[in-house]
């Protein structure tokens, strides 16, 4: 079954490499038309899903990623229509220039070809990479978890039936239905036929598909994200970007897992800052310096701690001498996802932007932002952390590669 998936597929990506951006954009409003057309059904099928679910000892944070409600479903119809108003990026020019001899040369944007996806949890997932794979032209194989199955195949029976009505040719969007877990590597061995692969999930599915996979993968791995509250840093800013980053969507990979607050405005900072983490729910686990600010309530942090990704409502708070250790502390624990500085000096906040080696940093903006759609990109496969072929928020000029384009006049080696 994998392998007939994987050559239609790869069949398919030919044929989409020379669709126009009108074919395209007309496929991609469909879609968005579709998905609102038939939320009822999507919706239907999410429960489905979320009753078996509950049945276990699945975290809210998973649950929360997997539900399916009116608003996600407005969400994914909205994305559509905004990677539909998007520049298509194949066929772009990038550069070109005249080789010593003569000969013409142009750089462009082609797509990767047969990308595949495998995730867990999050539906809105299918949707988002059909609509970016089917403007960058590529074909892509997914492969969802098997909490989500029925979710995945109504969102994908709705959207490969848009597709199909407006002209898609058929493995454009394939979906993977057995939930088999032998099935992944049968996935991973296909290199003949498969370009790329992007999990997107949690440590054990990004590991196991980095062991077996003989294709090139994009690893969209955990987000241990900071905000370091600066010296000069303006309090009343710092705390709603802080309340922020935490408290806004804490299972987001791009929440706030660690608050870093420099020692000279620690004491004046913390009390009203943490009691308001407090009443919102969230658990703190304090460094020493922090625990003798906030006597009672903190549990102790242990330097563990500060590597993980809660995804829910718990904070590490760690207090720093200056702006190095905060830096070297974002360096050592962090993922390399979205790290931000608060501060009202522009040559600190010049130096944390320079020296802190993640794929997105900010300078007073909390890390909530790090997202396609934030970012004007209309949506996203996710936020890589690798450095190459993408970095961040992985949208449509990260899902194109590119060929060199040479035109000569009988021109010869000599």
């Amino acid at each position: 079954m994998i392998l007939k998936l994987a050559k239609k597929a790869k069949k398919a990506s030919f044929e989409l490499a020379v669709l126009s951006a009108k074919q395209k954009n007309e496929a991609l409003l469909a879609c968005s038309q579709a998905l609102l057309d038939n939320a009822q059904f999507i919706i239907k099928e999410n429960r489905k899903d979320l009753k078996k679910v509950k049945k276990t000892k699945y975290a809210a944070a998973f649950i929360n990623r997997l539900t399916i409600g009116e608003l996600q479903i407005d969400d994914m119809s909205n994305s559509f229509k905004a990677i539909a108003a998007l520049p298509d990026p194949v066929g772009g020019l990038m550069k070109e220039w005249a080789a010593p001899s003569g000969f013409w040369i142009k750089k462009v944007r082609v797509p990767i070809g047969v990308i595949a996806i495998i995730y867990e949890s999050r539906p809105d997932v299918t949707s988002d990479c059909i609509g970016l794979c089917l403007k960058s032209a590529n074909s892509v194989i997914l492969r969802g978890g098997s909490e989500a199955i029925n979710s995945n195949k109504a969102i994908y029976k709705v959207l490969t039936g848009a597709m199909g009505k407006a002209g898609i040719p058929d493995g454009a969007a394939c979906l993977v239905t057995t939930t088999a877990r032998g099935e992944v590597r049968n996935l991973l061995r296909l290199s003949g036929y498969i370009d790329l692969v992007i999990p997107r999930g949690g440590e054990s599915l990004i590991a196991e598909v980095c062991k077996f996979s003989r294709i090139p993968v994009i690893k969209h791995y955990k987000g241990i994200c900071h905000v370091y509250v600066d010296i000069d840093a303006d309090p009343a800013m710092a705390q709603e970007i802080c309340f922020n980053a935490k408290v806004q969507r804490p299972s987001a990979c791009n929440a706030m897992e660690t608050m870093l607050v420099h020692q000279e405005i620690a004491a004046a900072f913390l009390p009203a800052m943490i009691k308001r983490f407090k009443d919102a729910g969230v658990e703190i686990r304090g460094c020493p310096l922090t625990r003798k600010i906030i006597i009672n309530g903190l549990i102790a942090a242990k330097e563990k701690d500060f590597f993980n990704e809660y995804l829910g409502l718990v904070l590490n708070v760690k207090v720093t001498k200056s702006l190095n250790e905060a830096i070297a502390h974002i360096n050592t624990f962090g993922s390399h996802h979205s790290d931000t500085i608060v501060t009202a000096n522009t040559s600190t906040a010049f130096e944390f932007l320079n020296k802190v080696d993640s794929a997105c940093v900010y300078h007073n903006a909390s890390t909530r932002l790090t997202d396609g759609f934030q970012f004007g990109m209309g949506a996203e496969m996710g936020i890589s952390t690798d450095k190459i072929h993408a970095r961040g928020p992985m949208a449509l000029e990260e899902l194109t590669t590119y060929k060199y384009l040479i035109y000569g006049k009988g021109h010869l080696r000599r």
